[in-house]
């Protein structure tokens, strides 16, 4: 019989559920913003690369801070910092909501520019850049906090019951219910996405216990400067036979359907012909294939083993991009969309709970954060490609091919990466990872004893 998550682990889980309902607002209110703005893909663009630019540029300094701090703390406190700025931008938005085209006319192609179109792309890019530098921060820390919540025997539970419900927030409660707001007035769905960080700043609070990392023994490296103990952490990374390639095939995923997602509002809108209550419906599907996901994935893993299920999920990846990119049905791109969110659980239930398994805790913050500098650093330069591609592709093929093309691409590149991933992500692979960490907690802990 598996044993209770405990109150800690539901107060976090709780959190992330409310923060995760309003990231699915974002979803759409972020992008069809813009679109109001300007009909420009790079444009459009660059604010997907504005939210994930912090990424790569931040995160190893992140990781180095969460091993210094109280993560519980950080967490609650760039949650408060996401709602102060995310208010900022409702505001500025309900002073300038009467100069935007409703979300029918953006869908039916007869929006006129605002002609503070300059100042609303700025304060896009900016909000982007804020709001990035501060999930940099908070993801990084909230996933170190598992392991100080749950024992390791009930981290891939654990994970995956907060994946599931953050699918369901993100990707079926949000995203139609922000269609729905935009409807109403442009300022609403940021109102609300704001209201959602402060309910979560304040649950993560109420969270109790002692959430400092683990120091490592007295030595040379305890008294490592900030850049010296960036330092530790890459080249444990880099050094790491399974967490090496594991970010680099994350890293060249995440780009690729950064890129794809770059230029998507105008996909859905042009080629689909969504409007906003049909884009956010769109999303539902992220919902439906993660949960699924989140109940399928510790016995997909079991039955077929990691290093497969890891391989499964990249060729799964390269068809569903191949079909959303030459489909015309929105309801064939909810499917794919389905379909992605199920492997995408799947990857992240195993390769999440190996990396809160597996990382020593003194490490945890900074290798955790390299890996996600490869992981989600590679975003804003997948997005801007996405806008380059389209741009470049219109004058030579039209503009519905041009829209097309970021999908295709991003398939041929998943077909490469599955030739890379099968000698370097093998479940052989894994299990020897795994017999050497405890082998060197085993140590540890002989000495110390």
């Amino acid at each position: 019989m598996s044993t209770p998550l405990g109150r800690n682990y539901w107060k976090l889980w709780t959190a992330s559920v409310i923060s995760n309902f309003g990231d699915g607002v974002a979803i759409i209110a972020y992008p069809w913003l813009a679109s109001a703005v300007t009909r420009n893909p790079v444009q459009i663009a660059l604010v997907a690369v504005a939210t994930r630019l912090p990424w790569l540029v931040f995160t190893l300094p992140a990781g180095v801070i969460t091993d210094r701090v109280d993560r519980r703390k950080l967490v609650a406190w760039m949650d408060v910092a996401r709602f102060l700025m995310t208010a900022g931008v409702a505001i500025a938005v309900l002073a300038t909501q009467d100069q935007l085209a409703t979300a029918d006319e953006i869908a039916a192609g007869t929006a006129a520019l605002p002609e503070a179109s300059t100042f609303l792309l700025v304060m896009i890019y900016a909000a982007a850049l804020l709001l990035g530098a501060a999930e940099v921060l908070r993801d990084n820390s909230a996933q170190t906090l598992m392991p100080a919540i749950v024992e390791e025997e009930n981290l891939e539970r654990a994970n995956g019951r907060l994946w599931g419900a953050e699918m369901i927030m993100n990707s079926f409660v949000g995203p139609p219910l922000g269609g729905f707001l935009l409807a109403i007035a442009f300022a609403l769905p940021f109102f609300v996405d704001a209201g959602t960080f402060a309910v979560a700043a304040a649950l993560v609070f109420m969270i109790s216990g002692n959430f400092r990392a683990k120091r490592a023994a007295p030595g040379p490296e305890a008294k490592a400067s900030f850049l010296g103990e960036m330092k530790e952490g890459v080249r444990w990374l880099w050094q790491h036979p399974l967490f090496r390639p594991m970010a680099i095939s994350l890293g060249v995923t995440n780009a690729m359907f950064s890129l794809a997602w770059a230029t998507f509002v105008l996909f859905a809108q042009e080629i689909l012909g969504l409007g906003a209550t049909g884009f956010g419906v769109l999303m539902t599907a992220g919902a439906a294939g993660g949960v699924l996901g989140s109940f399928l994935s510790p016995g997909i893993s079991k039955r077929i083993g990691q290093g497969p299920s890891l391989f499964l999920t990249l060729g799964v990846c390269a068809f569903t991009l191949t079909v959303t990119g030459l489909a015309s049905s929105g309801l064939v791109v909810w499917v794919m969309f389905a379909l992605e969110a199920l492997v995408s659980v799947l990857w992240n239930v195993i390769t999440v709970s190996l990396r809160q398994a597996l990382i020593p805790d003194h490490l945890l913050g900074r290798v955790n954060s390299v890996y996600r500098f490869f992981g989600w650093g590679m975003m804003p330069i997948g997005a801007v490609l996405g806008g380059v591609i389209v741009a470049v592709a219109e004058p030579l093929a039209g503009r519905e091919w041009a829209l097309r093309a970021p999908f295709i691409f991003a398939a041929l590149v998943h077909v490469a990466l599955l030739f890379y991933a099968v000698p370097n992500l093998n479940t052989g692979r894994i299990e020897a990872a795994r017999a050497t960490a405890h082998t060197q907690e085993a140590g540890v802990e002989s000495v110390e004893g």
